[in-house]
């Protein structure tokens, strides 16, 4: 009977170990996800996204374009915001400023970097692919892949046909006029913008959340910002 309990609790180690392996990239992007926006972890967090993610470089153009140099721009101590006087320092600090470059006529004025970062620091892009998007909707009607920008989603992409996304012109969604509920909120744990963060940390389908979204108002008449409508408008590009 030892023996027999003896094989049954080595087997179930066993598997108990074989399953950790097995989930333990997933529970550590889960981790990431759940505390991506804590005071402590935020900085580390999101320049640490593609040691954690799956991710892919792009190449960096051989002949990149370099601001040039302009006078010399010094901070000032304080500035004045609807007419209260605020520490320069302290809107550097309580934002967790990673970095500061200041631009005046087309030319670089002031550049700094704080709280470890540097000129080469890589850093999570979050909405800055919006201009990819934009850019790559643009190359596309000008190629003739996308006839206009006035076709419907579901056109392009069949599977969000039933969807939120039925019917709703590319141009609204690339205007954030969707009409699509999504609650952004990312203080809220259950807000759509953060379980879609835990299924994308889990593996799960993008496209099939998507799919799950449902209409809050007529499209083209309300402007509500949606994260995943970018993530959409990268399904029709694809």
């Amino acid at each position: 009977m030892k023996k027999a309990l003896k094989r049954i609790a080595l087997v179930l180690l066993v598997v108990l170990v074989g399953l950790t392996i097995y989930f333990f990239p997933k529970l550590k992007r889960l981790n990431h996800v759940n505390t991506l926006f804590e005071a402590e972890n935020i900085v580390e967090n999101f320049r640490s996204f593609n040691q954690i993610w799956d991710s892919s470089d792009l190449k960096a153009s051989d002949n990149p374009y370099t601001f040039p140099k302009g006078d010399s721009y010094t901070l000032p101590d304080t500035y004045s915001y609807y007419g209260e006087e605020t520490e320069t320092k302290f809107l550097l600090e309580g934002g967790n400023t990673t970095g500061l470059l200041i631009l005046q006529d087309d030319s670089l004025v002031y550049e700094n970097y704080f709280l470890g970062n540097s000129e080469s620091t890589r850093n999570i892009s979050w909405s800055v692919a919006k201009s990819f998007i934009s850019a790559l909707f643009g190359i596309a009607v000008a190629e003739g892949h996308i006839k206009s920008i006035d076709e419907t989603v579901e056109q392009y992409v069949p599977e969000l046909k039933g969807s939120a996304y039925d019917g709703v012109k590319i141009k609204d969604v690339l205007q954030m006029s969707s009409g699509v509920a999504f609650n952004e909120d990312y203080g809220d744990f259950n807000s759509d913008i953060n379980r879609w963060g835990r299924g994308v940390a889990w593996g799960s389908s993008q496209d099939a959340f998507a799919a799950t979204l449902t209409r809050d108002k007529e499209p083209g008449t309300y402007n509500h910002y949606v994260s995943i409508n970018t993530h959409v408008l990268g399904m029709v590009i694809q």
